[in-house]
């Protein structure tokens, strides 16, 4: 929008009107302001005047000025107005108005904001065509100009479309202000996948807030209490986002749910969020029966639902590959190839491609398998918190620091995993079930509560040890718990867990079985009275196989 020097529209918005109606507070003075847009301020500018049109988002009244957050499409500023300490500034302008604002720029706590010198709302009709002005501009910006993925495979190529309307999902979020949660599983791979995405936000936040603290106003990043994005999850995060629209004016947030989001489980709590008006974006790569989450959500990203296997590619692969494309300067460049040896995918061109990138920032396989190892194990202890600053040192921010910690924790790590694995051998229960050996590892009667490796780590690690030292090609293991079994197995044993998940369900109802991964690999739950029945029907599905 265009102002003359003495601040007369003269654009489309103009009826002939003078830029003279300011607030009883403060009239312009007589020097001439610069017509700008937000987008366009830098730190240089400071202590330049400038009008700006756009609208008012939220006000927040301090013990001294009264801020009001402006929005015109190319980024968002904090506006002070200031008649007396703890005093409402302006009390005619109120949130959701269209203005036109006389500002000094300034800057408080290395972020850019506006002392206001005059103020003013605009018509109806002024208001209306703004409105149709700044959303043309914000999809404008939130708009992906596709180069290429990172690696080469078909089946990224296949979800092109998904990736690529994400992104825009995503950006357009940042632009409007919206915050974001992303939610992502409680191992190496999930939180590869949110600190990638997190690598690409945040930095689009920064640039569109100007600066300061804002990221984190508008950013949240926190590991699921379960396989699966649960319902406690859902609404603790839709408790804190009602608190926060309420309170502070704040939207309803965007959440992306990473290496999680695909099963039949996580409905109900997509469901849950989106009776208050939260949209969800799932990138994930688990194995589901009949796609009930897709309709429900803005894009569902999964290489199953473009006729591939998810073990083929991580959710961490797959959120660095997201993360370039929301913001090509991401640093994530080590992430996928450590995500995808942590996962074990079954890619070999792929992790061959990421592990050439990672190795050209200084990161080779042997690293990245320590790194992983130090994420699992530090992901036990730190549980469900948050610990953003120190999940930026596991994932090299500073890379000095991270070697320190690596060096100083693998071998602590692999002395509890060597002590983890003699535990097993000694207590495994051993079958032959036709042609498939059968191991069965009860965690709870072996391992105290709270052992490190966890219970899944346990049982891949014995599964993987008599492979090695009995050269057995077919072979299924068993770790179990009260109410959980998970499971491992060689491609040769032609085991599935998503069949076993079937028949347990067919022929044992009573046990309420549910559960996911892929087919060599995931866990089950069912009623705790039912384990023996469970275990019964788990050896007759083997004997049938």
């Amino acid at each position: 929008m265009k102002w003359d020097k003495k601040g007369n529209k003269n654009n489309k918005f103009s009826k002939g009107k003078s830029f003279n109606s300011f607030s009883k507070h403060q009239k312009f003075q007589d020097f001439e302001p610069k017509d700008a847009n937000v987008g366009e301020l830098k730190i240089e500018n400071v202590d330049s005047n400038y009008l700006l049109i756009g609208f008012v988002e939220k006000i927040q009244q301090t013990g001294g000025p009264t801020v009001f957050m402006f929005s015109d499409g190319t980024g968002t500023l904090g506006l002070k107005g200031f008649i007396g300490p703890g005093e409402r500034a302006y009390p005619e302008i109120n949130e959701g108005d269209a203005i036109k604002v006389k500002i000094k720029l300034s800057e408080f706590r290395d972020a850019l904001e506006g002392e206001i010198t005059g103020i003013s709302k605009l018509s109806d009709d002024e208001k209306k065509h703004l409105n149709i002005k700044i959303k043309e501009i914000e999809k404008k910006r939130a708009e992906v100009k596709f180069d290429k993925f990172m690696v080469e495979d078909i089946i990224l190529e296949k979800m092109k479309k998904e990736f690529i309307k994400a992104a825009e999902e995503i950006k357009l979020a940042i632009i409007q202000n919206r915050p974001i949660i992303v939610r992502h599983h409680n191992d190496a791979d999930g939180y590869s996948s949110g600190y990638a995405l997190e690598k690409a936000i945040i930095p689009l936040i920064e640039k569109q807030h100007g600066g300061g603290k804002s990221p984190w106003e508008y950013y949240t990043r926190a590991p699921c209490a379960a396989p699966f994005y649960e319902l406690d999850d859902s609404i603790r995060d839709t408790a804190h986002s009602l608190a926060n629209e309420a309170k502070f004016s704040n939207k309803m947030p965007l959440i992306i749910i990473a290496d999680n989001g695909s099963s039949s489980e996580d409905l109900l709590a997509i469901l849950q969020g989106k009776v208050h008006g939260i949209d969800f974006i799932v990138v994930d790569h688990h194995y589901f029966g009949e796609d009930v989450i897709t309709e429900h959500t803005l894009v569902h990203i999964n290489p199953f639902l473009v006729g591939e296997d998810g073990s083929k590619f991580s959710a961490g692969m797959l959120c660095s590959e997201l993360a370039k494309l929301i913001n090509k300067d991401a640093k994530v460049e080590q992430i996928p190839a450590m995500a995808g040896l942590a996962d074990r995918i079954n890619n070999e061109a792929a992790i061959e491609s990421y592990l050439k990138i990672a190795k050209s920032i200084g990161y080779d396989k042997d690293l990245l398998f320590k790194i992983a190892s130090v994420i699992d194990f530090v992901s036990s202890k730190l549980r469900f918190m948050e610990a953003r600053e120190y999940i930026e040192v596991l994932f090299g921010e500073p890379m000095e620091k991270q070697k320190k910690l690596v060096k100083l924790l693998d071998p602590h790590i692999k002395g509890l995993e060597a002590k983890g694995l003699e535990i097993a051998k000694k207590v495994v229960v051993i079958e032959k079930l036709n042609q498939i050996t059968l191991q069965m590892l009860f965690v709870e009667e072996n391992f105290r509560r709270g052992f490190y490796p966890k219970p899944g780590k346990c049982t891949g690690l014995i599964h993987d040890y008599i492979q090695e030292s009995k050269k057995l090609t077919k072979v299924v293991t068993a770790g179990v718990l009260g109410d959980a079994i998970t499971m491992r197995a060689t491609e040769g044993a032609n085991f599935s867990v998503h069949e076993l998940i079937a028949y347990l369900s067919k022929n044992l109802p009573e046990a309420f079985v549910e559960g996911g991964g892929h087919k060599n690999a995931g866990a089950i739950t069912f009623i705790p009275a039912k384990q023996k029945e469970v275990l019964i029907k788990f050896k007759e599905y083997i004997k049938g196989i």
